[in-house]
């Protein structure tokens, strides 16, 4: 399959990893584009030498990185935007902000990452149960759709299997749970960067990633977005400054949270996240998230096939049309996964050991070349 390569900038200018280096491990933490790099490294300077002296220029960059998620995610405003820690934040908002009632249940899948789990399991004193549901069948979203009762609130997914790259269909789903009067959590930190995402149409109530895999920024900032009708269902469990109306003004005293998402940002931004995200998806969204996306799965089928054609390798990633994502996992017939990871790690693959497996993610700008060699690595007689 040839697919151009983006023709918005030089990759080679981009990205500055070294030979030695085969970088296949975007599902867990992202190296930073060049531009990433210079953005911090200005901040940075501009700080030193100036200290906040262009604090307004900075708060420019924090509005437009809001509407840079707008557009990434296709949320109505920028006001439907909060900037939060980390996806751990995003949900704790979202599952002690809502009303619960003992009896209540949240249904989700089986395996979900631990930020996605431990979250709803911490609301069994306020008598919540967790279901979760084994989605190895032949229609995953209907075994959701079952564990599903009139005490069902909400349902809490991945968009994304962490552990496999299993895609769930997020537009049957979110119908799903428009029919039905039930809140839909999305966890996109598998999705968002890699592949095209549309909150509307999925109808998401809450959607959360972090910008430190697939968006290629840092780690400690993160997007939250909630649906305008369901800012004020969640109670806040947080206050400070930041997150008032009128919160340039400190000396008000008759203050009320914020009717945007700021409401959910306690207090001080992240200016460095904010400059850093702030780089990193302005490639993604100069190169278009219909070309990113449509790279990311052709070098996903390319590492199938690789992987397919190896005697020692076996692929255990479902290759389902529409099921795939920039997530390949797969082990060797004749070695154990400890043993492989440790070869693979000491040769200098970037990979991680998730689903049973070796899983290797390869992102749009990962050359093919990469791809070949590091599963060439891993096809090793024993």
């Amino acid at each position: 399959m040839n697919i151009k390569t983006p023709k918005t900038s030089s990759l080679s200018e981009e990205f500055s990893l070294v030979d030695d280096i085969l970088y296949l491990n975007h599902a867990a933490v992202a190296p930073w584009p060049n531009r990433v790099v210079d953005a911090i490294e200005k901040f940075s300077r501009e700080n030193a030498a100036q200290g906040s002296k262009y604090y307004p220029r900075w708060v420019e960059t924090e509005t437009h990185l809001r509407q840079q998620i707008q557009q990434l995610i296709n949320a109505g405003s920028p006001n439907d935007i909060a900037l939060l820690k980390n996806t751990s934040e995003a949900l704790s908002v979202v599952a002690f902000g809502l009303d619960w009632k003992a009896g209540d249940n949240v249904v989700s899948v089986a395996g979900e990452f631990p930020s996605n789990r431990v979250v709803w399991e911490a609301l069994a004193p306020k008598g919540v149960e967790l279901r979760k549901t084994d989605i190895q069948c032949n229609d995953p979203e209907q075994a959701l759709f079952d564990q599903v009762d009139a005490k069902t609130r909400l349902i809490a997914i991945s968009s994304v299997q962490y552990a496999t790259g299993f895609q769930l269909d997020l537009v049957r789903i979110g119908d799903f749970c428009q029919k039905n009067n039930i809140l839909f959590c999305v966890d996109a930190i598998q999705s968002i960067g890699a592949l095209q995402f549309d909150v509307q149409a999925i109808q998401a109530d809450f959607v959360m990633a972090d910008g430190h895999k697939w968006m290629l920024g840092p780690e400690g900032l993160a997007l939250f977005y909630c649906r305008p009708e369901r800012r004020e269902q969640l109670t806040l469990q947080q206050y400070g400054w930041h997150m008032t109306d009128a919160f340039i003004e400190f000396d008000r005293e008759d203050w009320k949270p914020a009717k945007t998402a700021r409401r959910f940002e306690c207090g001080s931004p992240n200016m460095l996240g904010i400059h850093a995200l702030n780089a990193s998806l302005s490639l993604l969204l100069e190169t278009g998230m219909h070309a990113v996306e449509e790279h990311v799965l052709a070098n996903t089928r390319y590492l199938f096939e690789c992987i397919n054609e190896s005697t020692q390798l076996e692929l255990l990633t479902d290759t389902t049309p529409g099921r795939i994502s920039g997530i390949a996992v797969f082990r060797h017939r004749n070695m154990d996964n400890d043993t492989l990871f440790s070869l693979l790690t000491e040769n200098g693959v970037m990979c991680a050991q998730r689903g049973g497996g070796i899983r290797y993610s390869p992102h749009y700008y990962t050359p093919r070349e990469t791809i070949k060699r590091a599963v060439e690595m891993a096809d090793i007689a024993v």
